[in-house]
């Protein structure tokens, strides 16, 4: 099993391959990347999850990348969270209120 790392403060400009070749630094096995991107526009949202062969090299990626500069920016990469489950419904305000 593979360990999602996250990938912040990214260029717009960055794309999954030189995202996979930064990953790879060092001969760590990358299984995926997936550049998040904003449903409304299509363009990058400036961030990313990669997928690591193991948790020692996703350790290893954070340890050598976080805080590291990419393209004029400096990196955030850490530990993937799992995504929490989102309130769904119109306006999310949770339920009718009555008006007195």
């Amino acid at each position: 099993m593979g360990s999602k790392v996250f990938v912040g403060n990214l260029p717009f400009s960055v794309d999954e391959q030189q995202l996979r070749t930064l990953f790879e630094e060092g001969g760590r096995e990358v299984l995926e990347v997936s550049i998040v991107m904003d449903r409304d526009t299509g363009r990058p949202r400036g961030f990313a999850f990669v997928n690591m062969a193991r948790q020692e090299e996703a350790q290893a990626a954070i340890t050598a990348l976080n805080g590291r500069d990419l393209g004029g920016r400096p990196l955030t990469v850490n530990m993937a969270r799992e995504q929490q489950p989102r309130g769904g419904g119109f306006g999310g305000g949770g339920g009718r209120r009555d008006r007195y």
